[in-house]
């Protein structure tokens, strides 16, 4: 964890010995009182001074991101890479658009587990001609998931995302690759 208390030798930018009227310029007591004071508010004025620096997770303290990603519903898991976990902050409100769709979907996979993914809907639309009858089976889609980052895939964690992100009303059904789809296998 970062600390942003007391940093030692750490200037002020707004000594309050200066502002002081005329009166206590020279005196002694006064500039001593108020470079004690001046110490304590000095890691508080470089935050604040700093603070579009601490909503940016690209460049906010490490334990900062976690704070970021409960104001932007952004999945933090502290397994991560910090690199990761920024990104994934960074990123939240576009996965938020996408979400439901194969490419909110295959982005997730992506950005959270480190695969490539692909999904296959069959598209189109189910109806009867007979009034009242059973809908025929919707087809399912198929997501293909294959190594990138890591050189294997985690086939819980994989499931546990494609959950998250499939439309509860969909099926989704998940096969796991040891490398890239062939033409062949499509």
């Amino acid at each position: 964890m970062s600390n942003r208390a007391a940093v030692p030798g750490l200037p002020s930018r707004y000594p309050i010995g200066e502002q002081l009227p005329a009166l206590y310029a020279d005196d002694d007591l006064a500039q001593r009182f108020t470079a004690g004071l001046d110490t304590v508010l000095a890691p508080v004025f470089a935050t604040l001074d700093n603070l579009p620096s601490y909503l940016d997770p690209r460049v906010a303290p490490h334990d900062f991101v976690a704070w970021l990603s409960s104001w932007v519903g952004a999945e933090d898991d502290p397994r991560w890479p910090v690199a990761l976990r920024r990104e994934a902050v960074a990123r939240a409100v576009e996965l938020h658009r996408w979400r439901g769709t194969a490419r909110g979907l295959t982005e997730a996979l992506r950005l959270t587990l480190g695969v490539h993914a692909s999904v296959t809907e069959a598209g189109g639309a189910a109806w009867s001609p007979t009034p009242g009858a059973d809908l025929p089976p919707a087809a399912s889609p198929l997501v293909r998931v294959w190594p990138d980052r890591t050189p294997s895939v985690d086939a819980t964690r994989v499931h546990e995302v494609v959950r998250a992100m499939c439309p509860v009303h969909i099926h989704c059904r998940v096969e796991i690759l040891s490398g890239p789809p062939t033409d062949e296998g499509r």
